[in-house]
């Protein structure tokens, strides 16, 4: 079922509150820009206690909906200038290039959104813990001083932040791309969560 008639079906007040909540989740399975449950979580802050009140539910599917409506703005952006790009002769994008199809982020609230992500990771020990790894402790700092700040870093965060990336991707680049070893999916997740820092720290005011 598509995103647009799960959402109905969510509002649809003739339906049980416990399929309609369902729904929400399903639509949620659709568009995740935070993972799965760090966006239901997303929506909760948002909206309210979206399972048991009627006007949460509603709206947790506008907040759901506006962040999906600004991305898909983003990829109709995205698409306009590669097709121009491509017309140049760059028929790939360059890898620094911002492409919203592969960014994790809440769209049209990055800051917030990854701000809430980090402390949803944090509070339920989703963060790859940082005992023996230098590179995860030096993260959990950072992770540490993006939401004690609410989002910006000192100088010194920002450069410990920048080799944590660096140091990341080295582990990444080392290991086969399909590879699933739990060496990878921790370098993965570290990277992750790294991102959402940076995207924290350098989110306009604005966007919150």
């Amino acid at each position: 079922m598509s995103f647009n008639n799960l959402a109905r079906q969510a509002r649809d007040v003739r339906l049980p509150r416990g399929l309609r909540v369902s729904r929400l989740r399903s639509c949620v399975q659709l568009y995740r820009p935070l993972g799965f449950h760090a966006t239901l979580s997303f929506l909760e802050a948002e909206a309210g206690p979206y399972r048991t009140d009627e006007g949460a539910l509603l709206r947790a599917l506008d907040v759901l909906e506006a962040g999906r409506n600004a991305w898909h703005a983003e990829l109709r952006l995205f698409d306009a200038e590669r097709r121009l790009a491509k017309g140049r002769g760059a028929r790939q994008p360059h890898p620094t290039e911002r492409n919203p199809y592969r960014e994790a982020r809440w769209w049209g609230a990055p800051r917030k959104g990854a701000l809430h992500c980090l402390s949803f990771l944090r509070d339920r020990h989703w963060l790859p813990p940082a005992a023996g790894d230098p590179v995860a402790a030096d993260l959990h700092r950072c992770v540490d001083a993006c939401l004690e700040s609410g989002g910006p870093l000192g100088v010194e965060e920002r450069l410990l932040l920048e080799r944590c990336i660096r140091a990341l991707r080295e582990r990444l680049n080392s290991t086969a791309p399909d590879g699933k070893g739990t060496d990878r999916i921790r370098a993965m997740d570290l990277l992750r969560a790294a991102r959402h820092v940076e995207l924290a720290a350098v989110a306009h005011v604005g966007d919150a």
